[in-house]
């Protein structure tokens, strides 16, 4: 009998991408894929509470994208806490310690480590808070964008 098809890169993405967001709602958060930073890095989720903390989720489906993509300390200046979103069978031992850690699939997810909190300066958090907004309102009108 044949074996299944391992999944491809972009359906790993896509269901790791659905569950940490399914897994962020579940916790109160309002997340937003694909958000373009100040930077001009791309975060695969941003995520608003509703007392205002920014949480940016790194999704990586495997081994090789994670280690060719050197980026994610760049996300940081961006968000109250930052974490990585893995499959189940993604070896979780290659990633730094210092980040949160999230294992989803396309149902859900958990929380194996906490994101460490380092609390946004004021007057950053007021401006990704508004432009999370508008690309929110944006994309509800139908607008496809991106960038805060």
């Amino acid at each position: 009998m044949d074996q299944p098809a391992a999944p491809s890169r972009p359906e790993t993405t896509a269901a790791v991408t659905r569950g940490a967001a399914r897994l962020l709602i579940d916790l109160g958060y309002t997340p937003l894929a694909e958000v373009t930073l100040p930077n001009g890095r791309r975060a695969d989720l941003m995520a608003l509470s509703a007392k205002g903390q920014i949480f940016i989720i790194e999704v990586k489906s495997g081994l090789e994208d994670f280690r060719t993509d050197g980026k994610w300390p760049e996300y940081r200046p961006y968000c109250d806490a930052f974490a990585f979103a893995v499959a189940p069978e993604f070896p979780r031992d290659i990633l730094p310690d210092e980040p949160g850690l999230i294992v989803a699939d396309a149902f859900g997810g958990a929380i194996l480590r906490e994101a460490p909190v380092e609390t946004l300066a004021g007057a950053r958090r007021k401006a990704l808070t508004l432009a999370f907004a508008r690309l929110a309102a944006l994309r509800a009108a139908g607008v496809a964008v991106s960038e805060l």
